[in-house]
């Protein structure tokens, strides 16, 4: 038996990407760019819509 995968390409260095089953808002990362993103949608063909997540760093006053 096989596991359902989900299949995206990251929209900043459009690698392809395959994921177990996720929802709409969860996050991952790109393992070729690290980028970090967000699923906007989940179609029914089991490709999933990205959107990259703004990260914003903390200024820790060094």
């Amino acid at each position: 038996m096989s596991t359902p995968t989900l299949s995206a390409v990251c929209p900043e260095c459009e690698t392809d990407l395959t994921t177990p089953p996720m929802g709409k808002g969860e996050t991952l990362a790109c393992p070729e760019c690290m980028l970090t993103l967000r699923v906007e949608d989940v179609q029914e063909d089991g490709t999933l819509s990205l959107a990259m997540v703004e990260v914003t760093l903390r200024d820790w006053g060094q």
